[in-house]
């Protein structure tokens, strides 16, 4: 007999190594901070990550800007802070409506708050912070100091 579920006398009860997989799967999603949701008969396990933006930070002799992706999201609903020299962009995507008469297959999008925080360079200006919304991108721009911006020496011939 070929079969994975094996017999076993202390519980007895039958061991199945797919169920020992899948509690183990939990825990770490659990510590991970995701969730699983299973469906179709236990077929598939789908898990869903917390919603965090994606962002690129990038710099040049003037500025440091931060690109983050907020799709679906209208500007009204995410909010952008300066504190302690602390940036912090947060705010929150909500699900859709379920429609009725539709049946959904697969929901892999996450939804919900979250909060993004940025320490401030010591060259960066936080009293000068500004920020544009366009498809779904927030731009923010952060201006360095005047005091942190190099200067040229002129140097004399004598």
């Amino acid at each position: 007999m070929n079969t994975l579920l094996r017999w076993d006398p202390i519980s007895r009860t039958q061991w199945n190594p797919f169920k020992d997989r899948e509690e183990w799967e939990s825990r770490v999603a659990t510590m991970l901070g995701t969730r699983a949701a299973t469906g179709n008969g236990g077929k598939e396990a789908l898990t869903v990550a917390q919603w965090s933006p994606l962002v690129d930070i990038t710099e040049d002799d003037k500025e440091y800007l931060i690109k983050a992706e907020l799709p679906d999201m209208k500007k009204e609903d995410v909010r952008l802070t300066v504190e302690n020299e602390v940036l912090a962009i947060s705010g929150e995507r909500k699900i859709e409506k379920e429609e009725t008469g539709k049946k959904y297959h697969r929901v892999e999008r996450a939804y919900g708050s979250f909060v993004r925080s940025f320490s401030l360079p010591e060259d960066a200006d936080g009293s000068k912070v500004s920020a544009d919304f366009k498809d779904g991108m927030l731009h923010v721009h952060l201006p360095k100091s005047e005091k942190a911006k190099p200067k040229a020496i002129e140097i004399k011939v004598r």
